[in-house]
């Protein structure tokens, strides 16, 4: 039975974790054609309305269900079944408290937050983007019930169903944009109907299964109001913390960054138009992070303190393995971005302003994806309300270093202030891992000679290739041509340094057991040792 359960929640994490990549990516791929159709102020505006919606999308995907799920964990411990009035009731009232105050907040007061921002013209998009959050009591609810029953498919298909409702409204609302049907604004409003589209989608997902499954019991179950109240506020909120790393950097750029571009010296208009440049590099460094730290999506239902007391050695070994993968992608994503850069902005975004300031952006690829991997190992020991102070204490560092770098450097300031953000939390993450896994040693696992090789064969291939296929001006206008350019040089790059890292001995054999082709690797691996 236990090893039943096991398999079911082994099962289950797979399935989220596959919805959530999924769901990254469509939220990542979908801005290259909304900026393509509206243009950087049109970016720009989504980009401002985005981190409330964001938001949204955490608080009912991670932060409440997580609460709520270790609630039903909990009473399934003491033979306990949740009922309608015992334990829908009161969590449901609870929710729509907190939601439903935030919605008032924003709804009054969205003039203040539009004014706070530096644009007015944003009202009546954040006042559509407050009924979003009136569906995070339902939403939040049902998939915290099925989570803590192990059963993960409505929580997966909610997630996916949602994201493309999202992803249809959006893009056909940049398509009315541009062809003259709507003012650009509107945008901001499509996109908060967008999110309530989709929250709606996901609710009815969700409760079909309710329906189908009806997880609760006729019995009424006494549980004290306070315990319910802590769980969801104090878990609840930390939760959705821990999954908003880049949440929050865009959440402090859409308050700080317009005033201070206009302090730069700025007109209004060039200030808006430079963010819409700078949040280019958003779609990019989500997918980036995605790639480097996917293995840190698996982790956490992995890790636990019961496993660290059991077996240590395997314990570690898994734990290196994982953050070896997430290093060596992040860094290859990084520095291979960073190279093919301006082709990628002229591909994507039909030209290459705010590159070098996107290259420096780019930075923040490796720190968030090795920030990632290392905070779900520390959740996954049970310290979550330290690492959600970590991604806050980010936050506020990203504010201060928007407010003072921006005013003298104008955009090149804001990229600085989001690696220097990232960096701190990247030193925090991995300082506390240390001192909580004292016998890690993490950095003494990386073999830096490998590494070494395989990041300078990439470059120099790259720029070969670069002068071969785009020749010396590298002034292509054909992005058919570019896209054919940038895929190849990306893909054949990536091997070289894979095959770099393998001839060089940077993972045991045992590691590469864990990847997909692993036989293949390993047959790479070996081959070192005939000119060794």
């Amino acid at each position: 039975m236990v090893e039943n359960e096991s398999n079911r929640l082994v099962k289950g994490a797979l399935l989220l974790t596959f919805a959530g990549l999924i769901s990254k990516i469509l939220s990542a791929g979908y801005r290259i054609p909304l900026q393509n159709l509206t243009g950087d102020i049109g970016f720009y505006i989504y980009q401002q309305v985005y981190p409330i919606l964001g938001m949204v999308m955490i608080l009912s995907l991670y932060g409440f269900p997580s609460a709520i799920s270790k609630m039903i964990v909990d009473l399934d411990e003491h033979g306990k079944k949740p009922s309608l009035t015992g334990f829908y009731l009161p969590i449901f009232l609870i929710l729509l408290v907190i939601n439903g105050m935030i919605f008032l907040f924003l709804l009054f007061n969205a003039e203040l937050v539009a004014n706070w921002v530096g644009d007015a013209n944003l009202i009546h998009s954040y006042q559509t983007a407050a009924f979003a959050f009136l569906l995070v009591p339902f939403t939040s609810l049902l998939r915290g019930v099925f989570q803590g029953n192990y059963y993960m498919k409505p929580t997966a298909f909610s997630q996916v169903g949602e994201q493309l409702i999202r992803v249809f409204i959006i893009i056909a609302a940049a398509i009315a944009i541009s062809m003259g049907v709507m003012d650009l604004y509107s945008i901001g409003q499509f996109a908060a109907i967008a999110s309530i589209a989709g929250g709606v989608v996901a609710v009815l997902i969700l409760g079909f299964y309710f329906v189908k499954n009806r997880p609760f019991s006729s019995a009424h179950t006494e549980i004290p109001i306070h315990y319910f109240v802590k769980q969801i506020v104090v878990l609840g909120m930390v939760a959705a913390l821990n999954h908003m790393t880049l949440l929050v950097i865009q959440f402090a750029d859409a308050f700080t960054l317009i005033p201070s571009l206009v302090e730069y010296g700025l007109t209004q208009i060039e200030a808006m138009e430079a963010k819409g440049i700078f949040d280019r590099g958003q779609p990019l460094i989500q997918i980036g992070t995605v790639l480097g730290s996917s293995f840190a999506l698996a982790l956490i239902p992995s890790i636990s303190k019961q496993k660290l007391e059991a077996d240590p050695t395997t314990f570690y070994q898994y734990i290196r393995s994982g953050l070896l993968f997430s290093f060596y992608l992040a860094v290859g994503a990084t520095i291979g971005l960073i190279a093919i850069f301006p082709e990628t902005n002229r591909l994507l975004f039909e030209n290459t302003d705010g590159t070098s300031d996107l290259q420096i952006l780019v930075l923040s690829i490796f720190l968030c994806s090795i920030a990632i991997t290392a905070s779900s190992v520390l959740q996954g020991l049970g310290f979550i309300k330290r690492t959600a102070g970590f991604v806050l204490g980010a936050f506020f560092v990203k504010w201060i270093a928007n407010q003072l770098l921006v005013p003298w450097w104008g955009i090149t300031g804001s990229a600085i202030a989001t690696v220097l953000s990232l960096l701190v939390l990247f030193i925090l993450v991995m300082f506390e891992l240390k001192r909580k896994l004292p016998d890690l040693n993490f950095f003494r696992q990386i073999k830096w000679r490998a590494l070494f090789a395989g990041t300078i064969s990439m470059i120099v291939y790259l720029l070969v290739m670069k002068y071969c296929l785009l020749g010396l001006s590298g002034n292509v206008t054909s992005r058919l041509y570019l896209l054919g350019y940038v895929l190849f040089v990306a893909g054949t790059g990536a091997c070289i340094f894979l095959v770099c890292l393998l001839r060089g001995g940077a993972f045991s054999e045992e590691q590469l057991k864990m990847l997909p082709f692993a036989s293949i690797l390993i047959r790479i691996q070996r081959g070192r040792k005939k000119y060794e």
